[in-house]
């Protein structure tokens, strides 16, 4: 494979940061498989910092938005997603804070409302169980699974 100079690496990247929101830790993992030695890593990344190109807090408010939007996903889900991003605790954390409780369970009230429907066996303990399953896989705390559960007893 040809060997990738550092203005080609600058441009795919701006490139692609262009279209879209990206992290820093995005962008070192295509440095990386590009075969990009880490001394060019950290000038790309610094330009693309310094222009804007790449802001790991504006990546991450997105992610978060997006990902309880439209993947209906909770906090540890998210938490487990950026980490494998590497966007840093320090980023994440505040961020996912800013959440309510009440913003976690318009979440999940629906999805369990809508899986509830879906479990016709088993003794009601066991649905509550395969129901609390559901929501921990979808990323969901304890403590707000407890809180639909108790209205989930629902309708």
């Amino acid at each position: 494979m040809n060997e990738i100079t550092e203005d080609q690496v600058l441009n795919r990247l701006t490139a692609l940061c262009a279209r879209g929101e990206h992290c820093e830790g995005e962008m070192r993992e295509k440095m990386r498989r590009w075969g990009v030695d880490t001394d060019t890593q950290d000038r790309i990344i610094a330009y693309l910092v310094a222009n804007q190109y790449v802001d790991d807090e504006r990546f991450t408010r997105f992610f978060i938005k997006d990902k309880m939007q439209f993947n209906k996903w909770g906090r540890r889900k998210i938490e487990q997603a950026l980490f494998a991003k590497r966007v840093k605790d320090e980023i994440s954390q505040p961020l996912l804070d800013e959440i309510g409780k009440n913003e976690w369970k318009g979440i999940l009230l629906p999805l369990l409302k809508a899986k509830q429907k879906s479990i016709t066996t088993g003794t009601p303990y066991e649905q509550k169980a395969k129901l609390m399953k559901f929501a921990l896989s979808r990323g969901f705390t304890m403590d707000i699974i407890r809180a639909c559960m108790d209205v989930s007893d629902m309708e």
